[in-house]
């Protein structure tokens, strides 16, 4: 009997598998998704404010993470005319695009939640 063929050596099947390997190296990490989230409910904000609302981040992670979604054309960084200088981030329109994504990461987490908190109480 022949082995069956791997479905993943299909030309469509590589190129959906490069497509998430892009995504999950984009967002993955423990900040990324939470810092896009704070950005996409928060609106404009300074680097300290952003520090504030992700709670537990020290501040060269956040500086390390917010070069990084910069560097992917996630968010913008505007250097504001004040004195001490201090820094704005904001979604681009490309970082916009995903809303929907972490809207859905967010419902799988309540509910997911839900169903294990739910559950452990039946047991």
């Amino acid at each position: 009997m022949k082995k069956k063929e791997l479905l993943n050596n299909s030309p469509q099947c590589q190129t959906r598998i490069v497509a998430i390997k892009d995504t999950m190296s984009l967002l993955s990490g423990k900040w990324k998704v939470y810092i896009l989230g704070t950005l996409m409910h928060g609106g404009k904000m300074r680097f300290m404010d952003l520090k504030r609302e992700v709670e537990g981040i020290g501040t060269k992670m956040l500086s390390k993470e917010l070069q990084d979604l910069e560097a992917n054309l996630l968010i913008k960084r505007t250097v504001l005319k004040t004195k001490p200088i201090s820094v704005e981030y904001e979604l681009t329109a490309y970082g916009q695009t995903l809303e929907g994504v972490i809207t859905e990461i967010m419902a799988w987490g309540q509910q997911y939640r839900q169903t294990v908190f739910h559950s452990e109480r039946e047991d």
